[in-house]
């Protein structure tokens, strides 16, 4: 590919290299930069890919991306952002996978895997998609998983992973987007067709240093998505929705929001309850115990109205998930006293 190709949205203040080279790769660790490669070098928090500039262009590179002006006479790409460089430059390495899919990101301090497990197990049942899932436990694409780094992949790395998934037939990516995730620009340059937003509770604040931060944080992917869900009754609610692009579905345990439960029964194996909406009411059940699956499942249903599923067929879908593995399994016991 083009190196004029690979730098298309990429704010770039001075380039020293010809727009015509021919790149072969994309690496961010000088560990794998290969014969004309184009490497990134990105100032991490634990080091600075600056310091192997070196080590890339002895091993090949091409030229490097960099937002630190380099003092040595090198192949170079000065741009305003190295991690949102990175970020874009993936985007058109892979071909702009998340185009050809609907991606849904899912945030929030509690709830994010089990919102984005059960989600997809929702599109697999109601419109039979074959849904790509990016999360803590795993990367899944269809039925075929393998073990997550981190909850949100480096985004060199995520655009790879989006890619695998277009070429495998995904028509659905869910993600779990972390606060992380959204302020070291993993995500950079993705915009969603659905975002949804579970609660806010104390943490990540040696990062954040506030929550007010953590909370702005977590709202640019609101900023970025085309439908929103969010939880009302958490008390962070209305700050999170402050950024929105779009309107948002609110969900909750009170009446005041758009989907809310009613005649809630939480039993030691499920929870039951009615979901409601200005239009209809249908009945739930979710084989996942704990007043979190509530919440939970309003999140999912929220997600799978704003993706055109109707409220029945995403709530008899609910009745055949699974939980996360080892979170609050529900053990059989027949025959026994409790």
């Amino acid at each position: 590919m083009k190196l004029n190709e690979l730098l298309q949205g990429v704010d770039v203040i001075r380039s020293v290299v010809p727009m015509d080279t021919q790149i072969t790769s994309v690496v961010y660790d000088s560990r794998k930069a290969t014969q004309n490669c184009l490497f990134v070098a990105v100032t991490g928090y634990v080091t600075d890919g600056n310091r192997y500039i070196s080590m890339a262009l002895e091993k090949g590179a091409a030229s490097v991306v960099t937002a630190v002006q380099p003092k040595e006479d090198i192949p170079y790409i000065l741009v305003s952002s190295d991690r949102l460089a990175l970020a874009q430059i993936g985007a058109n390495f892979y071909g702009n996978p998340a185009n050809s899919m609907k991606l849904i990101g899912i945030t929030g301090t509690n709830g994010k895997t089990s919102a984005t497990l059960l989600l997809k197990h929702v599109l697999e049942k109601t419109v039979g998609a074959k849904v790509g899932l990016i999360g803590t436990m795993s990367v899944m694409i269809g039925d075929a998983s393998a073990p997550a780094d981190r909850t949100t992949p480096e985004s060199l790395d995520l655009q790879e992973i989006l890619a695998k998934m277009r070429d495998a037939g995904c028509t659905h990516a869910i993600m779990e987007v972390s606060s992380h995730a959204i302020a070291l620009d993993r995500v950079g340059g993705l915009r969603y067709d659905v975002a949804a937003f579970t609660n806010l509770t104390e943490d990540h604040l040696d990062f954040h240093k506030t929550m007010e931060n953590y909370c702005d944080t977590k709202a640019e992917l609101f900023a970025r998505s085309e439908k929103c869900v969010a939880n009302a009754d958490d008390p962070w609610f209305e700050r999170m929705c402050a950024r929105a692009s779009a309107q948002v579905l609110t969900t909750g345990l009170h009446s005041r929001a758009d989907l809310h439960a009613r005649d809630v029964e939480l039993l030691s194996d499920s929870v039951r309850f009615t979901a409601v909406t200005a239009t209809e009411q249908v009945a739930v059940k979710l084989p996942i115990p704990g007043k979190f699956s509530v919440y939970n499942a309003l999140t999912v249903l929220g997600c799978a109205m704003q993706l055109g599923v109707c409220l029945q067929d995403a709530a008899t879908a609910l009745e055949t998930a699974n939980g996360v593995k080892g979170r609050v399994e529900v053990v059989p016991t027949p025959g026994k006293p409790y």
